[in-house]
């Protein structure tokens, strides 16, 4: 009787989530060519995909949650997803060139998602680009509100002027990626102090710095770089953004689940630097950690100990180290200040010699990685290449040799009948008594003949 309840009861759970899944998928519409000419009606969250994708088939779960989350809160927001290999060419309009590709298109504009495949991020994006680009704050309350909210958000303080323009050129383009508010002086909290208006001010790690175009640059690029956090949890896809920035990044190497001292130390002595000297390093520095090495390696063509902390410039693939072990922030502050005025060696980089040993590398790491995944695959792989080539080269090897032993018979052929000449020379002088060879018996009448002619 046991058996036969498992055997129900687990029918029962793969019927409700077949049917859970089934209800999902009844909030993500499937697309066709006639989006085309209707989108332009409604704020589209689509994503492009292929059937033979296996990141697309990972996708599939959590955007029919998102298609169900956002039909469960009112978001005016629809999500659907469209086969772009079976519609390549309206694909090819938005610009797809790789699978999976998420854009929300409201009206004419399409805004790629370049966040983590999750489903809570994906919505957060759905939320801010299907808004209003520039989100005025009327009242301090509503400014507290956006504080506990949001992690890293940007105002506009002021009228109307060039800088604000500029603000909305900005957000137009970076709103993929953070907020934008607007507020007057009186809305914000009082110990803002703001040395003239119009200003710009990004609120991020419980404080807040105010934009200023003679020490930033442009606005945009400012925006650009102040949308992180000044400490973060790195991983591969954060270091990619990070790259856009132009900061050094400051990572303490550790293993998480290691709770001794030196991995606990090196993580605290970093989050003191980044709090402590925030307005000292902010503008050239971002700082964080990461667990485990086996990323950075990667990037570094090397292998890193740890703990350890790596200084990486990831718009030049340079790196700094340090030769020996950060024990406290006065260490990291002084490590900090040697890369700046030059004292350290910045290693790696991008010159053709780095180029070349990145390729030696990869391939390595490709070939290494296939044949601990699955050996009997690696030596099918690259055993059977190596194989054709080598009897290939065996082959040609051969025919040289046979080419070479036929001409020496030839050469050996040619000096025996050119010695059997001179004998047969003399027997036709001789006449028929001596007796032609049977080699050339028809030719002697032809050479009497030809002597009569002379």
């Amino acid at each position: 009787m046991a058996p036969r309840k498992r055997g129900a009861a687990l029918r029962l759970c793969a019927t409700v989530f077949l049917l859970d899944m089934a209800f999902c998928k009844g909030f993500v519409e499937d697309l066709d060519e006639s989006f085309k000419d209707n989108r332009k009606d409604d704020i589209w969250l689509v994503d492009f995909y292929a059937p033979w994708c296996g990141h697309c088939k990972k996708l599939e779960p959590i955007w029919n949650e998102v298609g169900l989350e956002m039909k469960n809160i009112g978001s005016p927001v629809k999500v659907g997803k469209m086969d772009a290999t079976a519609y390549s060419s309206i694909a090819s309009e938005f610009g797809v060139r790789g699978y999976p590709t998420i854009k929300l298109l409201k009206g004419d504009l399409a805004y790629n998602y370049r966040g983590p495949r999750t489903k809570d991020d994906i919505i957060e994006f759905a939320h801010r680009v299907s808004g209003a680009l520039i989100r005025p704050l009327p009242s301090q309350q509503m400014f507290e509100h956006v504080q506990k909210r949001h992690h890293v958000f940007f105002v506009y303080v002021g009228g109307e002027s060039p800088l604000k323009e500029k603000y909305i050129d900005a957000a137009s383009e970076l709103i993929v990626y953070t907020y934008f508010f607007s507020a007057s002086e009186e809305v914000v909290p009082q110990h803002v102090t703001l040395k003239e208006l119009p200003a710009v001010l990004v609120f991020k790690d419980e404080t807040y710095f105010v934009y200023d175009e003679y020490e930033d640059g442009s606005l945009s690029s400012w925006i650009h770089r102040e949308r992180f956090q000044n400490y973060l949890t790195m991983d591969g896809f954060l270091l990619y953004e990070l790259g856009d920035t132009g900061k050094l990044v400051a990572i303490a190497v550790i293993d998480e689940k290691n709770t001794s001292v030196e991995h606990t130390r090196l993580k605290s002595v970093i989050q003191e630097v980044a709090r402590d000297y925030r307005d000292q390093f902010h503008r050239d520095f971002q700082f964080g950690h990461m667990d485990g090495n086996d990323y950075i390696n990667t990037l570094l063509m090397d292998e890193l100990k740890v703990p350890t902390v790596v200084v990486l410039n990831t718009s030049n693939q340079q790196y700094f180290l340090l030769d020996r072990q950060v024990e406290t922030a006065e260490d990291m502050v002084q490590f900090i200040h040697s890369i700046l005025d030059g004292t350290v060696e910045a290693q790696g980089g991008d010159s053709i010699l780095q180029r070349l040993k990145r390729i030696v590398f990869d391939a390595k790491s490709t070939i290494v990685s296939v044949f601990r995944s699955s050996p009997l695959m690696g030596c099918f792989l690259f055993g059977l290449p190596l194989g054709v080539i080598s009897i290939m080269c065996y082959g040609i090897y051969t025919a040289d040799a046979d080419g070479g032993s036929v001409e020496e018979r030839y050469e050996v052929v040619r000096g025996d009948m050119e010695g059997q000449e001179a004998p047969e020379g003399s027997g036709e002088q001789q006449g028929p008594k001596t007796g032609a060879s049977g080699l050339h018996s028809g030719q002697a009448p032809k050479d009497t003949l030809e002597k009569k002619t002379d």
